[in-house]
């Protein structure tokens, strides 16, 4: 699994709806984890990538370091589907996502790493899996870190 995690101020995601824009996740101080599902990803991989994103220090303690957790700043997580994190561009120009993983394995792993950061007492915001989504974010810092499991075994 690979996710792209942004420190932000505020965070919404919408999708098009019948009857106008509807907003399927907002946050305001936390993190936008962009989630990208892998072929062959499994609860172990989903596992690893929340308890990093839960507990990576990327917010600034009162000396100004990055000492603080999400947590610790009383923050919130938007997670957002992503298979385009698996685009792979090195034939060509046009990305093959024939690493990504197909949408039912995908949905379940998206769901299940959610799960994960809920039962670790955050909030947790999400987009609309399968669905075309426009992101809104202030990233502050700008801070941003690839998380990707595949390197952590």
């Amino acid at each position: 699994m690979r996710a792209v995690v942004q420190r932000v101020s505020r965070a919404r995601v919408t999708v098009a709806g019948e009857t106008g824009d509807e907003i399927t996740g907002e946050i305001e101080l936390g993190l936008l984890v962009l989630l990208g599902v892998g072929t062959g990803d499994t609860r172990a991989d989903a596992d690893y990538l929340a308890e990093k994103t839960i507990g990576l220090r990327i917010f600034e303690d009162a000396g100004g370091k990055m000492n603080l957790s999400v947590a610790e700043v009383s923050g919130a997580v938007l997670a957002v589907s992503q298979f385009t994190l698996y685009g792979d561009v090195r034939r060509g120009k046009r990305p093959s996502f024939d690493g990504a993983a197909a949408p039912g394995a995908a949905r379940e792993l998206y769901e299940y790493f959610v799960e994960k950061i809920r039962a670790s007492g955050l909030r947790c915001e999400t987009g609309r899996f399968q669905e075309n989504m426009q992101v809104e974010l202030v990233n502050e810092g700008p801070v941003t870190i690839l998380l990707d499991s595949a390197k952590a075994f």
